[in-house]
């Protein structure tokens, strides 16, 4: 059982994370300082410091925030999902991630903003898109489709497209209309994943 002082270390510590979330969003990552999310929080800079040893650990924290969203939801897991390659299966796969853009909207576009002026932030960025790359060539490789050399291109161009429009969602919103981005790219992920 957790005592009452370890949940009010949480507490602040999710404090910190989301008023700096909030901080990211209105005024921008680089103008936000580690003194505007402690007072935001009402604390000092020594409590940040207790929690988070920079800005861009913090987002280390936001990106595993925005991960543990994106798959909390996947049933079959996405690995799964590129194994059968069944079309209804990946567009079902999508639709659930269109619908979980607005969830980590704001989340996300710290991380975005965050990544090219902290190599940490990018660095951690990088590795999760690596990771999910990873976790599709799996499924392939499972399923034996395609040769062997060219199933992680084929992983990274697919996930590389689903990151790429979540990023212009995220600035823009939907360009083109919501249904037709889901089936071009479903279509465009069969043919990168599945022989059918």
């Amino acid at each position: 059982m957790a005592t009452l002082r370890e949940v009010q270390k949480q507490q602040t510590r999710q404090l910190l994370l989301d008023t700096g979330l909030e901080l990211f969003e209105s005024k921008g990552y680089a103008a936000t300082t580690i003194d505007d999310i402690a007072a935001g929080a009402g604390t000092t800079r020594t409590t940040f410091y207790l929690h988070f040893a920079s800005k861009a650990q913090l987002m280390g924290e936001v990106v595993k925030t925005v991960d543990a969203i994106l798959t909390s939801v996947d049933d079959p897991s996405l690995s799964t999902v590129v194994e059968l390659g069944k079309r209804d299966l990946v567009r079902t796969w999508l639709n659930r991630k269109f619908d979980q853009w607005e969830a980590t909207r704001p989340y996300l576009h710290a991380v975005y903003q965050a990544a090219p002026i902290e190599p940490e932030v990018a660095s951690t960025l990088e590795d999760w898109f690596r990771d999910v790359a990873a976790d599709m060539t799996s499924g392939l490789d499972r399923a034996d489709r395609f040769d062997p050399s060219s199933r992680k291109i084929r992983c990274v161009l697919a996930f590389g497209q689903l990151e790429y429009l979540s990023q212009r969602w995220i600035s823009t919103g939907w360009f083109v209309d919501r249904e037709t981005c889901l089936e071009t790219l479903t279509d465009s992920w069969c043919h990168l994943l599945s022989e059918d």
